[in-house]
């Protein structure tokens, strides 16, 4: 019988990703959106538009408990991916009352959906570095304390405990992916990798003259959103459920990653990257560096996507964009 997997946050980098690999595996998938996006698809469901006819869209939002239980109730999947989230986080400065709010409601909900319409169906929980914020120990593993340094962070261990709390209390299997920063040419633009690789571009095309970030020396463990995906359904496969840290196991510097995006285009990064204090977060995270080895010893998974290709494969995608702007009809 036909695996069936419900997806929120299909419309992102990670869902779209998430769901062109569940087709493969022979799934039906079922995305969980608002029904803004299905009122403008060439927009907001532009990273799912192949495989649009593929899946089956449900309309709803993670602040409404009936529109959850509805849906899990009519899909009864064998798979839930909760991936959905107010993500950028220096946005969750700006607004934190809505960041805790739709982050951390949406996975209570969603949990006590599962557990009183489809108990026996396996969840996965997208947990997340920013967790650890000011770190305790370098690297970092699934046993090292958390210490959040913004709303976002405190939403992500708020779901992560509920979601071991479920488990532990009402047997539910559910999986906690520590995910790392992960990257690819589907990242928003308004994340600073997709900000680096874009802008590039468009100064080598002639289209800007400089680029302004906040901290440069900020190090982050920066791996590819296919290579990280793959990890949680992997997840979701073993025998009993688990919480793991994803990550490439390297960690590099937001100066790293412009010298090596400018270098790919015949530029030095020195001469149009400026620093700007309105970019820096009220609290830094100065270093997040993951330990792996459980993920490569129970999972069996490693990264396959070294940094430099991740680079390489976001720079070539971004100056194509550019070069070749899509139409939208």
């Amino acid at each position: 019988m036909m695996k069936k997997a419900f997806i929120t946050g299909i419309t992102g980098q990670d869902g779209s990703y998430l769901a062109e690999l569940l087709l493969e595996k022979g799934y039906k998938v079922y995305g969980f959106v608002r029904r803004v996006a299905m009122e403008d698809p060439h927009h907001r469901l532009n990273r799912i538009l192949p495989i649009l006819d593929d899946i089956e869209l449900i309309p709803g939002s993670l602040e409404n408990y009936p529109s959850i239980f509805k849906a899990i109730s009519a899909v009864r999947p064998d798979e839930i991916y909760h991936l959905a989230a107010q993500s950028f986080v220096s946005y969750s400065f700006d607004d934190e009352f809505s960041t805790l709010q739709s982050n951390t409601n949406g996975v209570h909900y969603l949990l006590s959906a599962v557990k009183d319409h489809v108990p026996n169906a396996r969840f996965y929980f997208a947990s997340s570095s920013e967790m650890f914020g000011k770190v305790r120990e370098v690297p970092q593993n699934e046993l090292t304390p958390y210490h959040p340094r913004s709303a976002y962070g405190i939403s992500k261990v708020a779901g992560h405990f509920l979601t071991q709390n479920y488990r532990e209390a009402y047997n539910l299997f559910g999986c906690c992916g520590i995910l790392y920063n992960h990257e690819s040419p589907r990242r928003g633009f308004e994340f600073v990798t997709r900000k680096i690789t874009y802008n590039a571009a468009r100064i080598k095309l002639g289209l800007a003259d400089r680029l302004e970030l906040g901290n440069l020396e900020a190090k982050r463990d920066w791996g590819h959103a296919k290579d990280y995906v793959r990890a949680m359904w992997l997840m979701l496969q073993k025998d009993k459920p688990g919480d793991y840290v994803i990550s490439s196991g390297t960690a590099y510097s937001v100066r790293d990653f412009c010298q090596k995006a400018f270098d790919l285009l015949d530029l030095n990064y020195k001469d149009y990257v400026v620093t700007n204090p309105k970019f820096f977060r009220p609290a830094e995270i100065d270093i997040l560096l993951g330990d792996n080895s459980k993920a490569r010893r129970e999972l069996e998974w490693e990264p396959t996507v070294t940094l430099d290709e991740l680079i390489q494969e976001m720079v070539e995608h971004d100056l194509q964009r550019l070069s070749n702007p899509p139409s939208i009809a």
